[in-house]
């Protein structure tokens, strides 16, 4: 379908739409339509706007072609229309999913009309539709309403051009989206380590949950009426089991998690399915090898907790590490890899040409070459209390579970590196305030500048240098916070319920030891960094070559991403390198 291939022919003039079973959208009928209470209608909504009587007809069609069986297609031929259809839609509570708007109308402009579009519903997704190559309205968009994509007409074909960006779009609202909720309940107090564990676990595996505090939600307390005295927290699930304090391995069962291998030996077996795991098993698999990624918690790592990364390549308006993680997993899914969470490798050992994997539950895996991808964990914090609050006011990483447990209070972030300030600007949109507290006398050292500048624009964050945590104080959760201000010398006590830290990695791999060489710090030695100054191999390095970049001490057995020493620690280069540890594995393949 070739909309607008020979520019603007006709003008609507805020009106009617003529093509097969449209209608006027600001008539009666089409908001009828909008509002309604028949099963169609409880579809979210999928809206395009444009002036142009023939192009909207060809986007409404093609819209219902592809999506009509799961979306209401709604159009309208002007933003008076369209702003009509939204105040229905707003009385009703019903969901539009996305908006398809053209830029250039005669009553507002479509970054005008987004502008008003998600001041209602900030949730929905935004495409932008031109016949010019107008990059400064793209520009402006990107920054004023956070544009998802920017599209030319014509897009011919639209199972190519157009589709696949929809899908996309369309697939990150769907896992956000919160319809009437059937699902799994989790009740318990708001900070308490045994609930954080609980909904941490069920965010990181992509499961939906409601959160019931147990303090003063009437279902919550409905729950515990069914098990008196029951250890909390409580975890409905749809099937009507009531589970008490539940361990992972619980949670595990009941949502049916695939946590076993399906054959005995594997490829490429790959530790960690962090975004460098993610990338290798992407390749791996496409490339036609036999691939099993196993993950201890779920897939992500520490980058599957961000709330944006704003300087991936190809997404202006940034992604969730959410929506990365669930995209990769997927697409690694899809070429036939084998993916195990929360599944933990315990252990590594050589049965030339053979490696096995040893699994926490005794299971043994064979590989034919290992990927070490396990990446770091944040370090602790040194203080008194902190052991005592972790999971009840104190956190590692950006915990986003808590988001809604944070409004309108003060939170506290430690660190000075870009996970720390994604985590601030995060925090900003809950919190009342969000203090940064930096060792550092800046944080030009450690973070990004387009991070800095938009913390600077931030009016609700403060940073604090040269300042670190002394004590930690509370009683079943955490109440203050003791800071010590390295260029005064004085400590000073301040009310603390939340404190999110970012302060150093240490990375996964004493299950390594004895096995393959690693630095003082325990990151993976891979490539030149295992030749010593005088350029001979490792003692043990049983082959005449010399390893190849990111293969470890053991033949056969790589590393990519944070776990390896003297990595770059950034989303793009952890992808980058998972992705060419599989050129590598493919040419010890080939070559030995």
């Amino acid at each position: 379908m070739n909309w607008g291939k020979h520019g603007r022919t006709s003008r609507g003039s805020g009106g009617t739409v003529t093509a097969e079973r449209d209608r006027d959208p600001g008539s009666a009928a089409t908001r009828r339509a909008a509002t309604g209470t028949t099963e169609e209608s409880r579809k979210p909504v999928i809206l395009a706007v444009d002036d142009d009587p023939q192009v909207l007809r060809a986007v409404r069609r093609d819209l219902r072609t592809a999506y009509g069986d799961r979306y209401r297609i709604l159009g309208a031929s002007s933003a008076t229309d369209a702003l009509k259809i939204l105040d229905s839609l707003d009385e009703r509570g019903h969901d539009p999913a996305l908006f398809l708007v053209d830029q250039r109308m005669p009553e507002i402009t479509g970054v005008e009309f987004l502008l008003e579009a998600v001041s209602r519903f900030p949730d929905a997704r935004r495409v932008l539709l031109t016949a010019y190559a107008e990059t400064e309205a793209a520009i402006t968009a990107i920054n004023q309403v956070r544009l998802d994509y920017y599209l030319m007409k014509p897009w011919d074909p639209p199972h190519e051009r157009l589709f696949p960006v929809l899908d996309d779009l369309l697939s990150d609202w769907l896992a956000s989206y919160r319809p009437a909720y059937d699902g799994i309940l989790v009740a318990g107090h708001l900070v308490a380590p045994g609930t954080h564990a609980v909904r941490d676990f069920f965010t990181r595996n992509g499961q939906p949950f409601k959160f019931l505090n147990v303090e003063r939600d009437p279902e919550a307390l409905a729950l515990l009426a069914e098990r008196p005295g029951a250890a909390l927290p409580l975890v409905r699930f749809p099937d009507g089991a009531l589970l008490s304090a539940p361990s992972d391995a619980e949670l595990v069962a009941h949502l049916g998690l695939t946590t076993t291998a399906s054959r005995p030996h594997y490829e490429c077996v790959i530790v960690g399915a962090g975004p460098a795991g993610l990338a290798a098993g992407v390749y791996a698999a496409s490339e036609g090898l036999s691939t099993l990624l196993v993950d201890s918690r779920a897939p992500g790592g520490q980058a599957g907790t961000s709330s944006l990364i704003e300087n991936y390549l190809g997404f202006p308006s940034g992604l969730s590490g959410g929506d990365l993680t669930r995209r990769a997993t997927a697409q690694a899914a899809r070429f036939g890899a084998e993916i195990l969470h929360p599944v933990e490798v315990v252990g590594l050992t050589r049965d030339d040409p053979a490696k096995i994997l040893t699994l926490a539950d005794g299971t043994e895996i064979s590989a034919e070459t290992v990927l070490l991808s396990m990446g770091v964990a944040y370090n602790r914090l040194q203080a008194p209390g902190a052991e005592r609050f972790e999971g009840a006011g104190l956190y590692y990483g950006a915990a986003t579970t808590e988001s809604s447990a944070c409004i309108s209070q003060h939170v506290f972030i430690i660190g000075g590196a870009n996970s720390a300030g994604q985590a601030a600007v995060h925090f900003a949109k809950y919190a009342a305030q969000v203090t940064v507290l930096v060792r550092a006398a800046s944080l030009s050292a450690s973070m990004s500048q387009y991070l800095i500048d938009e913390i600077e624009r931030t009016p609700n964050i403060e940073v604090r240098v040269r300042t670190t945590v002394r004590e930690l104080i509370g009683g079943d959760h955490l109440e203050r916070i003791v800071l010590h201000d390295a260029a005064t010398g004085e400590d000073t006590e301040e009310p603390c319920r939340f404190v999110f830290t970012f302060i150093g990695a240490r990375p996964h791999t004493d299950w390594l030891e004895g096995v393959v060489e690693r630095d003082g710090h325990g990151f993976v030695l891979t490539g030149s960094d295992l030749v010593t100054n005088g350029g001979e191999l490792p003692a043990e390095w049983p082959l005449e070559r010399a390893p190849y970049p990111l293969e470890t001490s053991v033949p056969g057995v790589f590393a990519a991403g944070d776990v390896r020493a003297h990595s770059v620690k950034r989303v793009a280069s952890g992808v980058g390198e998972g992705s060419m540890a599989i050129s590598l594995i493919h040419r010890y393949r080939s070559m030995g």
